[in-house]
């Protein structure tokens, strides 16, 4: 199993996976859609690129498929996933199914830590501390192209919009009537029944409630261990803010190309 990682607990989003941030959800957060099989098996995911492709990313990474992987952790960066922009870094950093590029990783993790998630930001700190001055001066050039292409201003359009198409497709989405629809599962035997409310929490659907779920996950991630660095303590906001003069929002930059999966399930789980 790979373990040269600085996440060490990637997400509550794939349990199995071993990664370095362990980010506990807050009690007030909405339940974690990607524990619920009926859920993914319901086709979840397909309204959701961010989650497919960041569990396609564990998955590939797991099977020792590390190019697929790398290749899936970027696109779900491409949809605002925040924790695989930091696998992007990561693998950058450490040269894993891609070449050693740490001024490349570190314009990841500056990205990743955009929204000034504690965890991340530690992270690129980290990262900074063990830079040389000629790698430094490279991440600033690079980065403007990387924030234009992944940074929020680009991706969150995205992912909004693909969490918007597949919510029109229920029965009464226009009026948020939901409550009585059944959302009708196969299996290899017979069929399963969701509730349409659970299914269609608008904490999953509604783009700013999705990012506030999102951020009650990964706003204060507790870091376990890292293998790169001194901790860096951000005293203040202007500790948190980018090194990185963002380019241009690019929102139809080409997205990066993957093979065309859906997670696996395994026993009931992806």
């Amino acid at each position: 199993m790979y373990r040269r990682l600085m996440l060490t607990a990637l997400l509550p989003f794939a349990l199995h996976a071993p990664l370095a941030l362990a980010a506990k959800p807050s009690p007030a957060a909405a339940p974690d859609p990607t524990e619920d099989p009926m859920m993914i098996t319901a086709g979840f995911l397909s309204g959701h690129p961010d989650l497919r492709f960041r569990l396609l990313g564990i998955e590939k990474r797991d099977a020792g498929k590390m190019e697929q992987a790398f290749g899936f952790f970027q696109r779900a960066g491409f949809y605002a996933d925040k924790p695989s922009q930091a696998m992007v870094a990561e693998m950058l950093w450490n040269g894993t199914g891609t070449p050693v590029n740490r001024a490349l990783a570190y314009a990841w993790m500056d990205l990743a830590a955009e929204r000034g998630y504690e965890g991340f930001l530690d992270l690129r700190e980290r990262y900074w501390a063990a830079l040389t001055p000629e790698e430094r001066d490279r991440a600033l050039q690079e980065g403007p192209a990387v924030y234009a292409r992944f940074g929020d201003e680009a991706a969150r359009p995205r992912i909004d919009a693909a969490l918007r198409r597949e919510r029109r497709q229920v029965t009464g989405s226009r009026t948020g009537a939901t409550g009585n629809l059944r959302i009708v599962v196969p299996g290899l035997v017979g069929t399963t029944e969701i509730d349409g409310s659970k299914f269609y929490d608008d904490r999953y659907w509604d783009p700013e409630k999705y990012q506030a779920w999102q951020h009650s996950v990964w706003a204060k991630p507790k870091v376990a261990r890292v293998d790169v660095g001194a901790a860096t303590q951000i005293k203040d906001e202007a500790d948190r803010k980018t090194r990185i003069e963002a380019g241009a929002p690019q929102v139809d930059a080409p997205e990066p190309q993957t093979a065309d999966e859906q997670p696996k399930l395994d026993n009931g789980k992806p």
